[in-house]
Parts: structure tokens; C-alpha cells; sequence
């Protein structure tokens, strides 16, 4: 009974990895949201850059677009900023910025020294649009069609590789 008693940890330190792994081994490791093919939700919030002036779901009036979720304290934003700046550099597609649980102040100086990718930036300090849309962290992207309605998702940095893989078919759709 006491050697049973000694291995019992052990036994469930090998089945709690064995359940992890499986859930790493999901081939579709992105996480699903329940917005998609549907329209961007409502919200009333402040510019990032001027916080007397609202911003709501019609700003985002240039379609399609992509909505990025950002944040000074992302280090994996700072890593996808240069590609979302190409993508401006090019105009490709407009992008909207959604600035995440952030401080006001640090995320203008950032984009102020590192280059602003956005056509304006949505200061979502308590996280309301972020929860409507399910983001669970930064950076995410969603591709907004001609019509406003959510066709992708991304959780992640976006490069090359992902705007190939995920995004660009949605252009001339």
C-alpha cells in the first residue's frame, strides 16, 4: 500500500501531461469565435488618439479591413507591427486598431516612434468591444468583408505566411 501511495503522484503528473499534449496536438489550433459570418459587434468608445471623439462600428467604414488587437505591453505585437506597416506602406487593405487594457499615453508614444499601420486606433481600456468579439489576448485579427461581417479570425502574429494563408482570399471576394 505505501509503495502505491509513493507512485501516486507520479501517475497523475504522466496522465495531466498526457491530456496537455492532446490538447496540443490539435491540428486546428486556432480559437473559434462564434462572430464569424457575422457583423462586427456595436460599441461606442474613445479614439486612441483624440479621447473626446467616440468611435462606433460605422467608423469602420472602409471595407474590407482588418481589425487589429494591440497593445504597447505585447511584445508579440511589436514583432507583427513592421508587417501591418507594409501592409499600410502598400495599401493593401485599411487597418483599424483596437488598443487592449492599455495606457493611453505609452501606446500614442509607440506609434508616434515606430509608425502608426492604423486609420485610427479604438481605446478599449477595460476590454468591452475585446470580450464582444471573444479576443482573449493580443495580437489577434479579424478580416471585416465589404459588408461588415467577420470572415476570419487570427490569433497571433500576422506575417506573410498567415496573410497568404488566411486572409488575402478575402480581398476580392
Amino acid at each position: 500500500m505505501k509503495k502505491l501511495i509513493d507512485i501516486l503522484p507520479l501517475v497523475i503528473f504522466v496522465i495531466l501531461i498526457g491530456v496537455l499534449f492532446s490538447f496540443l496536438s490539435n491540428k486546428n489550433n486556432q480559437l473559434e469565435t462564434v462572430l464569424i459570418d457575422d457583423t462586427f459587434p456595436k460599441f461606442s468608445l474613445s479614439s486612441l488618439e483624440d479621447d473626446s471623439r467616440l468611435l462606433t462600428q460605422l467608423d469602420i467604414s472602409e471595407l474590407p479591413a482588418l481589425i487589429n488587437v494591440w497593445a504597447t505591453w505585447c511584445i508579440a505585437c511589436r514583432v507583427e507591427h513592421p508587417f501591418l506597416m507594409k501592409l499600410k506602406r502598400e495599401s493593401i487593405i485599411p487597418i483599424y486598431g483596437l488598443n487592449y487594457k492599455d495606457n493611453r499615453r505609452k501606446a500614442l508614444e509607440l506609434l508616434k516612434r515606430d509608425g502608426n499601420p492604423f486609420e485610427f486606433s479604438i481605446f478599449d481600456f477595460e476590454g468591452r468591444l475585446a470580450i464582444d468579439l471573444g479576443v482573449y489576448g493580443a495580437p489577434e485579427t479579424f478580416f471585416i468583408d465589404r459588408n461588415g461581417v467577420i470572415r476570419e479570425r487570427h490569433v497571433g502574429i500576422v506575417d506573410d505566411k498567415i496573410w497568404e494563408e488566411k486572409f488575402a482570399k478575402y480581398l476580392y471576394e
